[in-house]
């Protein structure tokens, strides 16, 4: 597959750097040749110091024989030209990274396909969804849903109280139970797990389940004494603040700490909802945060730019009772210092764009692709067709690959867990996780 990725910036570097894993032909372009020459060295890829709305580069760089072509510069006007000059040179998908919320309104979608953009990415949207389902649920690092809770997803760290501890899975989790465990993460090692393994104090564990067992799982794993969330209480007042508060639940009270006095102005015309405390201070000054009620608040989202600053002020606030804690992280290399630290939820835009675009290079109908940074994994959703290999036999007799295993399944509508003797047909949602297994390959068992 040829990809071309138009700016050598977070959401473009990352992406290049997590395919050119994968052998897919590469080429990444940027007018600013020093954002390219260290990731040209690292990585297998080639760079382009050009500018991607410039017709002679795009043919430059093959842009008529590419599958996939991906704008996605800080300035959303070039990514939106880019594309539309792409797709009229012959690239057959365009993606486009965009600013502007209005672009992602579905009614306004018709228009940017009739322009030649297969999608567009708006990043604060994706992370504000992810901020929200990790509001809605206190006592859950991460949670991921089919088909509209058909089946669930739920990473949870594991505390003292979890009853299901140093117990082989094959006894708490077999053919009858409503969850299996799909992943765990203890340390920095990820586990696949088999029937003998055992869930440990402070794991991080994937539970596979519907949505009706969900005060199952709360209890099973001791955290039916953590209390909903109620009081949230934002640190940065920039865009993934915003979109967030714009689309909370009703029930949620939300105050924002914001340190620039004009921009707590402008915030107060771009929330919608009036339930909204707006608050000009610093989210690092602790007698603000217990003088503005942090000992009330049940949950305490930091979204500065500063990975260092939103992982402190979260450590703060649990140390002040809060139970709920979310860090955006945009470093990747201080994704695993924030696990470390037990922070709780941890956002990156760049990743969960990221997992939107993945999905469309995939030939294979698959759906709703994520990557979990915290265990080095991906869970997907795939469909296959008639006669694919998926399809033939029992699970247990499938020979699937080593790191990957299958959660659960949707057939028509209505969600199944999967045991050895489950046969997924035609047609089926199958949810997969896998760990260091190459996409391609797991691609092949559903086409």
């Amino acid at each position: 597959m040829k990809i071309i990725i138009a700016g050598a910036y977070a959401i473009g570097t990352y992406l290049a750097q997590l395919l050119s894993r994968n052998n897919y032909d590469i080429t990444l372009m940027d007018s600013n040749e020093e954002n390219l020459e260290k990731l040209g060295r690292d990585y297998d890829l080639l760079t382009m110091a050009a500018s991607p709305t410039s017709i002679k580069s795009l043919k430059e760089a093959g842009v008529s024989d590419s599958d996939l072509f991906i704008a996605v510069t800080a300035d959303e006007n070039m990514n939106i030209a880019a594309c539309t000059i792409a797709k009229s040179l012959g690239a057959k998908k365009t993606v486009a990274k965009v600013d502007t919320y209005e672009y992602v309104d579905e009614n306004n979608l018709e228009l940017f396909h009739k322009m030649g953009i297969s999608s567009l990415i708006y990043p604060e949207i994706l992370a504000a969804k992810d901020i929200i389902n990790g509001l809605k649920m206190s006592w859950v690092r991460q949670r991921w849903d089919v088909h509209d809770g058909a089946l669930v997803m739920l990473g949870i760290k594991l505390r003292e109280g979890c009853e299901i501890l140093d117990k082989p899975l094959k006894d708490i989790s077999g053919p009858d139970d409503p969850y299996h465990i799909v992943a765990i993460k203890r340390g920095q090692e990820t586990i696949i797990p088999g029937g003998n393994d055992e869930l440990k104090l402070n794991d991080l564990a994937f539970f596979m389940t519907k949505k009706n067992f969900i005060p199952y799982i709360r209890k099973i794993v001791g955290k039916e004494h953590y209390v909903d969330v109620k009081n949230v209480m934002l640190m940065g007042g920039g865009t993934t603040a915003v979109r967030t508060v714009n689309t909370m639940p009703e029930y949620m009270n939300t105050k924002i700490i914001e340190s620039d006095e004009k921009r707590c102005e402008e915030l107060n015309d771009l929330i919608d909802t009036e339930d909204a405390l707006i608050i000009n201070g610093d989210g690092r000054d602790l007698s603000l945060l217990v003088e503005e009620g942090i000992r009330s608040t049940q949950a305490f989202v930091a979204l500065t730019n500063n990975a260092e600053t939103n992982i402190l002020a979260c450590l703060s606030a649990k140390r002040m009772g809060v139970r709920k804690t979310v860090a955006m992280v945009e470093n990747i290399d201080y994704v695993n210092m924030a696990e470390s630290l037990d922070i709780g939820t941890i956002v990156n835009k760049k990743v969960i764009a990221a997992s939107h675009i993945y999905q469309m290079m995939l030939d294979a109908n698959v759906h709703n692709v994520r990557f979990l940074t915290t265990v080095h994994a991906d869970v997907a959703e795939f469909v296959p067709v008639q006669g694919s290999k998926i399809t033939l036999k029992p699970v247990k007799d499938l020979n699937i690959p080593r790191g990957m295993t299958i959660g659960g399944i949707v057939r028509e509508g209505v969600g199944y867990l999967v045991s050895g003797n489950t046969i997924i047909e035609p047609g089926d949602s199958v949810v997969v996780f896998c760990h260091n297994v190459d996409m391609k390959k797991i691609e092949k068992l559903f086409n």
